[in-house]
């Protein structure tokens, strides 16, 4: 095994730049170092990889394949020491300059992302909030957890981790307020059988409440679209005789600007949203302060109001 010992973890953060700028001096800019200490730096990287990893390319530089595949993990490395240095037995929100990563769906981010904004402009004006979407292509693990201080996602979905409900929506079916089908503001169960449909994906591997609300009814819909997301669903159907599912306050919040309806079916399916974290977290004051800040905020959207 590795004598962790004999590792300078400052290597990691040089490597990191090296790799990113593939320039010495534009890697030494940015850790404030001299070319020449980046080049002594990027030798015993090469002596400890044993490879190059950057090679010449006319008046460039380019990553060896083996650079190429040290990089995400590096930029994993970075961030793992990051969030392990801001780990602080007490945490000062007014003066905290610590950055928090944040995962969620299109939807939970249009919906959090306004109030949150607020509330830390006047409670953490120096934290700094990353954002990024929910992990597509498999189911979140516990590692998706430990890269990420918070993951939003729907409950019943298979999150691990610890968790605090936020807030509570229904889909909702839409269709374009011309759509032939739509009587008395209803479809029937075989409207939704015959008529195309948009269909929000979060990844093959990961299906989502509306997938399970068709199965249960054993409806099989016709997919004309399927979308990365929610917020694509809405201008998908606008305009034309396709219908979607999308969760109720974001069809409120799009319906009057894209001229579409919310439609009545015989079919119900309901969304709480949760903040999800890794239970080796739990003793963060920072993360217990950024969910209880998100649970504040989910209020808002859900009440109004922090009451």
């Amino acid at each position: 095994m590795t004598d962790l010992r004999k590792i300078d973890i400052n290597l990691i953060v040089v490597a990191q730049a090296i790799l990113r700028e593939r320039n010495l001096t534009k890697a030494g800019q940015r850790l404030g170092m001299s070319q020449p200490a980046v080049s002594g730096a990027l030798a015993r990287l090469r002596q400890q990889y044993d490879d190059p990893l950057l090679v010449r390319q006319g008046r460039n530089f380019a990553l060896t394949d083996r650079a190429e595949s040290l990089l995400p993990m590096i930029n994993e490395a970075v961030l793992a020491l990051k969030q392990t240095v801001q780990l602080l037995p007490v945490f000062e929100p007014a003066t905290s300059q610590r950055t928090f990563y944040l995962s969620a769906s299109d939807y939970a981010m249009s919906q959090l992302i306004s109030p949150l904004t607020d509330l830390l402009k006047s409670e953490a004006p120096g934290v700094r909030v990353v954002c990024d979407s929910l992990p597509l292509g498999s189911p979140v693990s516990p590692e998706d957890l430990l890269k990420r201080d918070v993951i939003i996602g729907g409950t019943g979905r298979g999150l691990p981790g610890k968790r605090r409900a936020l807030f509570s929506d229904k889909f909702v079916c839409i269709a374009d307020a011309a759509n032939p089908r739509v009587r008395h503001g209803a479809l029937t169960m075989q409207d939704l059988t015959e008529l195309r449909h948009v269909r929000a994906s979060f990844g093959d591997s990961n299906s989502t409440h509306i997938d399970d609300m068709f199965a249960e009814a054993g409806v099989t819909p016709d997919l004309a679209m399927v979308v990365q997301g929610f917020l694509p669903v809405p201008v998908a159907v606008a305009g034309t005789d396709l219908i979607g599912h999308v969760p109720q306050m974001l069809a409120e919040r799009y319906a009057s600007a894209l001229g579409l309806q919310i439609v009545d079916t015989p079919l119900q399916s309901f969304l709480v949203e949760a903040a999800y974290w890794h239970p080796s977290k739990k003793s963060d004051p920072a993360v217990n302060w950024l969910v209880d800040m998100l649970y504040r905020t989910a209020e808002r959207v859900e009440f109004g109001s922090d009451n």
